[in-house]
């Protein structure tokens, strides 16, 4: 018989829209079974041999588990296996809240020391029926038997050649975690439209897609040739997921009906996402870079006549993202805007859109220079992630300021499109007032953490410092090209990002990153005018911080953390200051 022990574990996630700033607390309940003397050897040893590898989760400060570590590191169990497609089929049961499902991943043998666990994430209270191993169904062995650990499922599997590609399928049911206040609270949305029908989806970013299908849940392993998503829902309803549709089928007997959608692109875990409703669909194209993209809109019923008049700016924001980051990443699988019972997510190829078909944030300007009024936050914003998310994908959740950021900035960056330079400078410069430099912007790897919320705001402060150093507004843009080309369809880390700035602006950024990202330190350029010079340096910052600003009278300093004198340029001399366009403290 099975002892089972409740542990309550308190941690943090972030699931932040831009104005989310501070951390939504939310409570584990992990199960924990206590097994056979074997069993027990066997999650010991496991525990032991990780542990060097996952210190921080020791962190007593930051309470992290051995949860966080199994999540957010490329342990063991997962480093062996490079996953090349998904197969997710779901059937969500509105009235109890439920879903029943089947997914099945096709993976290959990478080289290295080969495991002989896999480990299949799939979150509490969801429980695993069975499992298939190259479509054959597999029979526990009770000498290396397969076992829970809380979210993690730890398979036992044969060594198999290098390169050899099989399949494992993961039959599942239970009631997934409900998303309580999605997109920040993440999980299954069971909501009701305004008809008061069944409108479903899910919002899991930073939670992860494993609250509602079994997957290697580690941003850094995409599926190389994409996913499969069949949607099983009363013939009443619609199911629209990411790509293009590939068939739909009813059954009577039933009286459910399956849609099929397919991805060819590589596609993060989380951003492969149901939406299902009473929806209707119109269909447009665009002609660009690549030649036609394929633009699909699907809302209720209802909402038809408004969403048609606001959904116009889709094609705009396509021609300003173009110009500033290169063809859109995902031509193959066209665009879909969808309309969801949540604000928004950049759902790869079928973006989540509920923002009421207003402009500005759900009717306001988040910089407060009424330039972010002037178009629809959210398909600007989530759109942007196309580019900076769902193309460039990072590793880490640590590293998300790389999604955050730079789609932060292309918000200004699409303004200057449209409303010129002044008009971004004034709309970044007004998202300052929202950063609160409570820590740094890069958090804790290994562990599913994210850094500080700053990521978003700060992030298009640092971006837009980091053009002011480069000072050449098209080389700018030719590293925003080609970071998409360079890094087309991939996962990275920061410090790839960092270093590509650095050699393709020539100029060492490295300080200027380390400052930015890894304190909440804010530096300060001490400076002192007199008589027609001026004294200045760094202060409230690293150790061999140097950057070069601008001042008013239009004369560049190359300022460092010791003390310089220079001439002043021109006669002026009393107003002299620095151009407000570097996110820095000024102290006179």
């Amino acid at each position: 018989m099975k002892k089972v022990v409740m542990l309550k574990i308190y941690t943090s996630g972030a699931y932040l829209v831009q104005k989310q700033s501070k951390l939504d607390k939310y409570c584990l309940k992990i199960q924990i079974s206590e097994m056979n003397r074997q069993f027990l050897t066997l999650v010991i040893a496991s525990f032991f041999l990780t542990s060097c590898s996952v210190a921080q989760s020791l962190n007593k400060k930051n309470n992290f588990t051995r949860q966080d570590s199994l999540r957010g590191s490329n342990g063991a169990e997962r480093a062996w296996w490079d996953v090349l497609h998904y197969d997710v089929n779901v059937t969500p049961d509105y009235n109890t809240k439920s879903i029943t499902g089947k997914t099945t991943i096709q993976y290959k043998v990478l080289r290295g020391q080969q495991s002989r666990y896999m480990q299949i994430d799939l979150q509490r209270p969801l429980m695993v029926d069975s499992v298939f191993y190259n479509n054959k169904l597999y029979i526990n062995d009770p000498s290396m038997p397969y076992y829970n650990e809380g979210n993690v499922w730890h398979i036992p599997l044969p060594v198999m050649p290098v390169n050899s590609t099989h399949s494992i399928t993961v039959v599942y049911h239970g009631k997934p975690k409900e998303a309580i206040r999605p997109p920040w609270d993440g999980g299954w949305v069971f909501a009701k439209d305004a008809k008061g029908r069944p409108w479903m989806t899910v919002a899991c970013q930073g939670l992860g897609a494993s609250v509602w299908y079994p997957c290697k849940d580690f941003q850094a392993d995409e599926p190389d040739n994409g996913a499969t998503l069949t949607i099983n829902v009363p013939d009443s309803l619609i199911g629209v997921g990411n790509g293009r549709p590939d068939h739909t089928s009813g059954n009577t007997n039933s009286r459910l009906r399956s849609y099929t959608w397919k991805v060819k692109a590589p596609i993060n875990n989380y951003t492969i996402i149901p939406y299902i409703g009473h929806y209707v669909n119109w269909s447009d194209t665009l002609q660009g870079e690549k030649g036609k993209l394929d633009l699909n809109y699907w809302v209720l019923d209802y909402d038809l006549e408004k969403a048609k008049k606001q959904f116009e700016q889709v094609k705009p924001m396509f021609r300003a993202f173009e110009y500033w980051f290169g063809p859109y990443p995902f031509y193959e699988d066209g665009y879909q805007l969808i309309e969801a019972p949540h604000l928004g997510m950049e759902h790869q190829s079928a973006v989540a859109y509920g923002n009421h078909f207003q402009n500005g944030y759900l009717g306001r300007d988040l910089s407060g220079t009424g330039w972010g009024m002037k178009w629809d936050y959210i398909i600007v914003h989530e759109s942007g992630h196309e580019w900076f998310a769902n193309n460039i994908t990072t590793k880490d959740v640590a590293d998300m300021w790389v999604h955050e950021g730079f789609t932060s900035y292309s918000e200004a960056l699409f303004i200057e499109y449209y409303y010129g330079k002044h008009a971004a400078n004034e709309y970044v410069q007004g998202l300052r007032k929202e950063i609160a430099n409570d820590k740094p912007i890069i958090g804790p790897y290994g562990v599913n953490r994210e850094g500080s919320g700053d990521m978003y705001f700060k992030g298009a402060n640092i971006l837009h410092t980091v053009r002011q150093v480069i000072n050449d507004d098209e080389k700018f843009r030719q590293i925003l090209r080609g970071l998409n080309k360079d890094f087309y369809h991939q996962t990275v880390t920061t410090k790839q990002i960092e270093d590509y700035f650095s050699q393709k602006s020539g100029k060492d950024l490295s300080k200027l990153f380390d400052q930015y990202l890894r304190t909440n330190q804010i530096p300060t350029l001490q400076f002192k005018s007199d008589v027609g010079n001026i004294k200045f340096k760094w202060m409230n910052c690293i150790a061999g911080f140097t950057m070069p600003v601008k001042l008013t009278n239009g004369q560049w300093i190359n300022a460092t953390t010791a003390e310089q004198k220079i001439k002043l340029e021109g006669t002026n001399h009393s107003d002299i200051d620095v151009d407000k366009n570097f996110y820095i403290n000024v102290k006179k």
